[in-house]
């Protein structure tokens, strides 16, 4: 089936004519029209759009002047601007909006040729770790548990790029990572995904969150597609005020280096309290594999590490509550009319906005209140530089780190006590938020099953704008690992 080939793999039968790109694009629909209504991967399915850019494919592949990218199906993280297409951040606020442009990322992703198939769900404007935010419905992960049909969720934000992948429902993803949401998801589907640099990848046309956090990456089921994703998806962008003007490096290359005498950190802050074994032991094969390209292990530390998760709740809470004030029912959006301007206001955001986006305008805006900014925010951000320092000082003795993703495989819906708690269900990215803190590069792939045959993931944090350097030591490993496995989806039907 075409569904089951890589990005890598595409690329070369489309140029050797073995199919067309309209075939692959049709291949890829009708896996989602078969699957989309039962794990609610694709909040919208753009097929008419997608058949045509793949004939347009086909006449660039016909006359030998093609990108990289054309004619492959990939699904668009419905928080990425798509001109004259939906956008809804899964939120009941923009459920009519139709932006009239379209975002750096995917404008450089048309240019290089890529299908888009449609746009993907994911936690009401990225703010959550399992996909249960959704204004349109919880996504499933299509793995399940060795004699059990529970419904377990792929993680979030970006839960419905990770399960479209690990579905065989596109052969790559854009995802957007704040503070783990391309990395933890990509843990629990089985799957590939890179938060780059911030900076490397342009903002704009992305709807924000937390401004200073979020940035784009792409998903995919090999590091190699995440390389050619990434090569497509960076670059300086003048709309972006925190873009940065630095040359994209030919990460696909980095591919094949060589890892001998490569210095990889292993942070001691990371054996949290109550890890299970699975996690350590899956760690433990990394530093062997690691060890066996050639590698040294160096134990480092990352002092500030315990305060990573206190310190992200305080920052991007108050960065959400800045950006989601635009939302107000006056401009564009869902309006629900009041006898005042004040009720109007009240109104549309009453009914627009889910629980958890309430939760954390409320947290953004007390921490960012009179009396409690000093001790609150500006301490956060401290304590922020703090972080970064530590990772700097880390990477004065290393190459790079490795870490596990996250703390556990993928939860089931409803079980035990992480929908009961929030603050439970933040501890799921206490692994990927130092990093984003930091602004930092991190890769995250699988590394093999635990006991319930769920994908547990690792992850490799690189120096600023080293992704190739995460691309050659994940590649290795990718290859160590060799993590073939596939998921079931609720019927039992293997894909």
């Amino acid at each position: 089936m075409l569904t089951e080939m890589t990005i890598t793999d595409a690329v070369e039968g489309l140029r050797q004519k073995k199919f067309s790109a309209e075939e692959l694009t049709r291949d890829h629909l009708k896996a989602v029209g078969q699957l989309n209504s039962r794990i609610n991967t694709y909040i919208t399915v753009t097929e008419e759009v997608a058949l045509g850019q793949a004939k347009v494919a086909d006449e660039k592949l016909a006359s030998g002047d093609a990108p990289v990218l054309t004619g492959i199906p990939l699904a668009i993280k419905d928080l990425f601007c798509t001109r004259d297409i939906p956008t809804t951040a899964a939120s009941r606020i923009l459920e009519n909006f139709v932006p009239p442009y379209e975002s750096t990322v995917t404008s450089n992703l048309l240019r290089d040729g890529a299908v888009f198939l449609g746009k993907t769900n994911l936690d009401e404007f990225a703010m959550g770790s399992g996909n249960l935010n959704s204004a349109f419905g919880a996504v499933e992960n299509p793995w399940k548990r060795k004699n059990d049909d529970a419904f377990l969720v792929p993680g979030g934000s970006s839960g419905g790029s990770a399960a479209a992948v690990a579905a065989r429902m596109a052969l790559g993803a854009t995802g957007t990572d704040t503070g783990g949401s391309i990395r933890q998801p990509a843990a629990y589907c089985g799957i590939t995904g890179i938060k780059p640099t911030y900076g490397r990848c342009s903002r704009w046309g992305i709807i924000a969150f937390a401004s200073s956090l979020d940035q784009a990456g792409p998903m995919a089921k090999t590091v190699e597609d995440c390389a050619i994703l990434l090569q497509s998806m960076a670059g300086f962008d003048p709309k972006d005020s925190t873009s940065v003007d630095r040359a994209v490096p030919d990460y696909r290359a980095a591919c094949n280096r060589s890892l001998k005498g490569l210095r990889v950190g292993i942070p001691e802050e990371y054996r949290a309290p109550g890890m299970s074994s699975e996690i350590e032991a899956i760690w433990q094969q990394g530093i062997d594999w690691l060890k066996e390209a050639g590698c040294e292990i160096v134990d480092v530390s990352l002092p500030h590490t315990k305060y990573g998760l206190a310190t992200y709740y305080i920052i991007a809470p108050a960065e959400a509550s800045s950006n989601l004030a635009r939302y107000d029912g006056v401009r564009y959006g869902r309006r629900v009319s009041g006898k005042s301007l004040e009720e109007l206001y009240a109104n549309t955001r009453g009914e627009g906005f889910g629980t958890e986006v309430k939760r954390r305008i409320l947290m953004g805006t007390y921490v960012l209140s009179a009396g409690y900014y000093d001790a609150y925010y500006l301490r956060a951000q401290k304590v922020r530089k703090l972080i970064y320092q530590d990772f700097m000082n880390a990477y004065e003795k290393v190459d790079v780190l490795l870490t596990p993703t996250a703390p556990s495989a993928a939860f089931a819906k409803g079980e035990g006590e992480h929908q009961d708690d929030p603050v439970q269900m933040y501890l799921n990215d206490i692994f990927t938020v130092p990093a984003s803190m930091a602004g930092v590069p991190g890769l995250a792939l699988p590394a093999g099953l635990n006991d319930q045959g769920l994908p547990l993931g690792l992850q490799l944090l690189g120096r600023p704008f080293d992704e190739e350097t995460l691309i050659a030591v994940g590649s290795a490993m990718e290859k160590a690992a060799n993590f073939t496995y596939k998921p079931a989806i609720r019927s039992g039907v293997s894909l």
